[in-house]
């Protein structure tokens, strides 16, 4: 067979990866646990694994992180293991990225960087593209005389899609590399002005929202853990859905119905992660605004992860830092069906096989008030829907009003929205009693009586 030589196919990078365990620090993954998943990232951003090592420290070495004799290890199996990358899966300063590559001659990265590459390759939409870049810039600025001397003149557009350089390198592209510290700042602040411009759009379609009454349910969770796989199950979208970490990163919004006919909104954001760089939660503050204004958060859980306590707290972390922890919250534990072992390999699997497994009521021992779900399966989403209309309608609070009628669109949104109980045409108006979602009282509050 004669090879085609006017195709030139990327070369898969070999990364070595290192993880570190402080023991003055408290952390709730054990540090084999966290390098199998920056293994995972690695692989999502296609590079191939081929070692990785664990050091015990009581505090990071201020030039290395690590110390002398693992750097010297690291060294040694270089040769072996011919690797051109070295992933740490804690963030590393620029001093200590600027030792080690010159240490090992290698190109050296953290979880931040490999992270930033992946969101690179998956944002699709202007406004991800925008947030991305600002988080890779902001990220390498500090860093910009590292990459002065190993880099040389790379291709990609904003987002980094692509491109010479391979990971942890993508994104701006080679006008980054030509321009000084104060274009960069320049660049970054013309960033900051078109997300602005992309949060007052978004404030403006909520406040069309709140005006339409519809109520917004926000599905978060860990990433990879069936968020869009739901979504999609629950309104016949065509999310993107694939077994990779952040294969999705644009939010997404469909409109579901209720058991009782009634129609709210599901919206999918960016999945979590431990350890998520400060920096993208400050540059994705407006996809993640969608969050704060939402009346019901729904966190999915891949129940057959074997880290999945774990990742509850990452996400419940991420959730306290984005001031919405107090927010009515329904957990749904999805993936049930893969607890049911080779029985359910190839087969549909039923509602009866979930409840008559021992293994699927030791999990719901473990977590009472979650639902269990299949989204792949469409298993127990429709008591999940039931699950969501109780936690609205249990913020909803009694009233009588008189509504004149010449206000006849409140008494429509008292219809849609509310329980009425009793309604009686009067001179004055219409009178009616019921209850209604709290947020709508401002509305009603003229007429109370």
């Amino acid at each position: 067979m004669t090879a085609n030589r006017d195709v030139t196919l990327p070369i898969e990078e070999r990364g070595f990866l290192v993880g570190v365990e402080l023991k003055r620090r408290h952390n709730l993954w054990r540090v084999e646990d966290s390098l199998a998943e920056l293994a995972q990232l690695a692989r999502t951003a296609g590079i191939q694994v081929v070692g990785q090592t664990i050091q015990r420290l009581k505090a990071p070495r201020p030039a290395t992180y690590i110390g002398k004799g693992k750097v010297e290890e690291l060294a040694l199996w270089k040769g072996d293991l011919n690797y051109d990358v070295v992933i740490f899966d804690d963030e590393l300063s620029p001093r200590q990225e600027r030792e080690l590559e010159e240490a090992l001659d290698v190109k050296v990265i953290d979880r931040t960087a490999l992270i930033l590459d992946i969101f690179a390759q998956h944002a699709h939409t202007k406004e991800g593209q925008l947030q991305v870049e600002l988080a890779q810039y902001e990220y390498r600025l500090p860093r910009l005389t590292r990459m002065w001397t190993h880099l040389v003149r790379q291709a990609g557009g904003a987002a980094g899609r692509g491109g010479i350089g391979g990971v942890g390198l993508r994104g701006p592209g080679e006008t980054q590399l030509e321009t000084d510290r104060r274009e960069i700042r320049q660049r970054i602040a013309r960033l900051k002005q078109e997300l602005e411009q992309v949060r007052t759009h978004r404030r403006l379609y909520r406040q069309q929202r709140k005006q339409a009454a519809i109520p917004v349910v926000s599905i978060v969770g860990y990433t990879n853990a069936g968020k869009s796989t739901l979504l999609n199950a629950l309104s016949g979208a065509d999310v993107l859905v694939e077994d990779k970490l952040f294969a999705t990163l644009d939010p997404t919004t469909r409109r579901v119905a209720l058991p009782e006919g009634k129609e709210i909104l599901f919206t999918d954001t960016v999945g979590f992660i431990q350890k998520l760089p400060v920096l993208l939660v400050a540059a994705f503050r407006a996809t993640l605004e969608e969050t704060e204004e939402a009346d019901v958060i729904l966190h999915v859980v891949d129940i057959t992860h074997p880290n999945a306590r774990e990742q509850c707290q990452a996400v419940e972390k991420t959730l306290a830092q984005l001031g919405v922890a107090d927010k009515p919250r329904i957990t749904a534990l999805n993936k049930m069906d893969g607890l049911l072992g080779e029985r359910a390999y190839g087969l549909k699997v039923n509602p009866g096989d979930l409840e008559a497994s021992g293994a699927v009521r030791g999990v719901m021992a473990l977590y009472p008030d979650a639902i269990p779900i299949s989204a792949e399966w469409g298993i127990g989403l429709e008591r999940l829907l039931e699950r969501v209309e109780e936690v609205l309608n249990k913020a909803a609070i009694s009233i009588r009003v008189c509504i004149p009628y010449q206000a006849g669109e409140l008494l429509s949104l008292f219809h849609r929205h509310g329980f009425v109980v009793a309604e009686e045409h009067t001179p004055e108006g219409t009178l009616v009693e019921g209850r209604i979602p709290s947020r709508f009282l401002a509305a009603f509050r003229p007429y109370l009586i």
